[in-house]
């Protein structure tokens, strides 16, 4: 199924989403439901048959042996079906919950591909994590509640009422009694519920989010000796989700003791009220009739205590619909439907009048920026923590647009392009190197389709890797940890300069990609970092500014405007920002 099967996604509306997220399978569900009211009818028959086993032995004048046969016969066979009706409605049941789960789970994996970078600077990865895993499991966890124990329960009180209605129809008003009492229960803990369940899913979030950043702090935490405070930090998470579910557990323990109490004083009242007539011999009440009585008022009783102790669940789930629906529901989608597709580049780019000021700030990051780049030419962004170098660097690469001005791209407008076709002509080499846990083959031709072992292999030689990787345990094939814990971080910039060559960009964005390696290391990535650059639309960002002495011109930027341009040497002489900046970073290397 493709993430279109859920566009009437409503979080608002979660009992219609829920059953929309089944709409192609309600033949099995349904059939699944049927064969559980099969498999659980001994539960509703055995009442009846004890009732009249108890008849037929306390009155053997008006009844024959073989009605005792009968009943025993009928029982023992409802009994021994429920092998093979268990099994296939838990076979069926799941088949469609598991595939709702795989087609949510893979509609969540597509819209997470498609918002904006915005969205996930704002979600932590934890959350987001919580919502894949937890909360589509809480919404199967729903539909198993919803198509099993409440059809049942619903069953076991209206076959209890017909029952009654028929062999001793004035105990219905014991019956009777328990609706409104449930209706009133369930009415009174419906809001606290709901939102107790929302505070505890979003702790849980949050709880979830803190885990995935305590493991990857655990090298800095050891690094400082910072163990005690991350205990305490962990205990203060682990301490307000215990709150939340206390409050949780605690409205519920109040809820089933009352209910349970009322109801059974209803049932005690109805089994002394039931012995009495039958003692009396009032309104043809029978001993049976008291065991039936007695036994269905049981049945109904624990069918609603069963229904408030399931309740919570209940909540639980739907609030996960709410909570699946911020991620499918986000409007902050990068919208790449009818935009122009490319299929070649030059690499001309065209500033005009850029400029771009976050949401949550109160100065421009980017002020009426203006630059024309040649294709194949090299652009170095200098300046300040702040100046509004990572800023540009994410509007070049489409992920976010300029909130004035426009960027042209071989003169076409970046925002009437579809932004997919044109990334496929980028690779982006960072300071913080992308790299997931498989082998060394599997991290270089990540992004890239058929690539022949000739192309890969000088790839690998051009970015300088083939040194390293051949002295790996298993070379190529070697697994690396995760993020490539298992190498050093000039290895792993080399690997991600491997891949960026595979991609045969025209556009490379290279952003502080040698700022944190030793000297050996600077200088095989500088090289292997000309050839990928050789011929190429490149924008680089160095904090160490002797990186970027080849540059055709360096962009020099103070608070989201260009303050200075020109090659280095002209830059250096000019004694303006540039100058300085560089003055400053001399005078520390010289200093050491």
């Amino acid at each position: 199924m493709q993430l279109t099967d859920l566009r009437n996604y409503q979080s608002k509306r979660p009992l219609k989403t829920l059953f929309y997220l089944y709409k192609k399978d309600w033949r099995n569900l349904g059939l699944s439901l049927l064969l559980y009211l099969v498999k659980h009818s001994p539960e509703w028959l055995r009442p009846l048959v004890i009732a009249n086993v108890i008849d037929i032995i306390s009155s053997p004048s008006t009844h024959s042996i073989e009605e005792l046969w009968l009943n025993g016969g009928l029982l023992g066979l409802t009994i021994v079906q429920n092998i093979p009706t268990h099994y296939w409605h838990i076979r069926l049941m799941s088949v469609v919950t598991r595939k709702m789960e795989w087609t949510l789970r893979n509609a969540l994996a597509q819209r997470l591909q498609e918002l904006s970078i915005s969205f996930y600077h704002r979600n932590s990865t934890g959350a987001l994590q919580a919502k894949l895993l937890k909360d589509v499991e809480a919404i199967e966890t729903l539909t198993r509640q919803l198509f099993q124990l409440l059809p049942s329960t619903i069953l076991t009180i209206i076959i209890a009422v017909w029952v009654t209605a028929v062999r001793a129809p004035v105990f219905l008003w014991f019956f009777g009694a328990t609706v409104p009492i449930a209706v009133c229960l369930i009415r009174f803990l419906k809001k606290p519920l709901r939102k107790r369940n929302q505070k505890l899913r979003e702790q849980g979030e949050s709880l979830s989010a803190y885990l995935v950043e305590m493991l990857k702090l655990i090298p800095l935490t050891r690094a400082h000796g910072a163990e005690p405070i991350e205990i305490e930090r962990t205990q203060e998470e682990l301490t307000r989700l215990q709150n939340a579910s206390l409050k949780v557990d605690s409205i519920n323990a109040i809820a089933n003791a009352s209910a349970w109490v009322i109801l059974r004083l209803f049932g005690c009242l109805c089994l002394v009220v039931a012995a009495f007539c039958a003692y009396q011999g009032i309104g043809g009440i029978t001993v049976g009739s008291v065991i039936l009585l007695t036994g269905y008022f049981d049945s109904l009783t624990n069918s609603v205590v069963q229904i408030l102790n399931v309740l919570p669940q209940m909540s639980k789930g739907f609030e996960a619909i709410h909570s699946v629906g911020e991620i499918l529901e986000c409007s902050e989608v990068e919208n790449n439907d009818h935009k122009l597709e490319i299929k070649n580049i030059e690499g001309k780019f065209s500033f005009q009048g850029v400029g771009f000021t976050y949401s949550e700030a109160n100065q421009p990051a980017l002020t009426d920026f203006c630059l024309e780049v040649e294709p194949g030419e090299t652009i170095a962004l200098a300046g300040s923590s702040g100046a509004g170098k990572s800023t540009l660097l994410n509007l070049i690469i489409g992920f976010m647009e300029p909130n004035c001005g426009r960027i042209l791209l071989d003169n076409k407008d970046l925002s009437r392009i579809d932004l997919r076709s044109y990334r496929r002509f980028i690779s982006i080499v960072s300071q913080e190197t992308v790299l997931f846990q498989g082998t060394v083959r599997e991290n270089i031709l990540y992004g890239t389709k058929r690539v022949s072992h000739a192309d890969l292999w000088q790839a690998i030689i051009d970015a300088h890797a083939l040194e390293f990787i051949e002295r790996l345990p298993q070379g190529i094939e070697t697994l690396i940890g995760e993020n490539g814990v298992k190498l050093s971080g000039g290895q792993r910039q080399r690997l991600a300069i491997a891949r960026a060559l595979l991609r045969q960009p025209r556009i490379l964005i290279l952003d502080e990609a040698t700022s944190s390696l030793d000297s050996e290391s600077e200088y095989l990535i500088q090289d292997a970092l000309s050839r990928l650059m050789y011929q190429r639309t490149t924008f680089v960002v160095a904090h160490r500014l002797s990186t970027i002495r080849q540059a055709d011109r360096i962009i020099v930027l103070e608070k989201g405007k260009i303050v200075e341009m020109g090659n280095y040497r002209q830059l250096v002489a000019l004694g303006g920002v540039f100058s300085r900046l560089h003055s400053f970073q001399t005078g520390l290397a010289s200093s050491f």
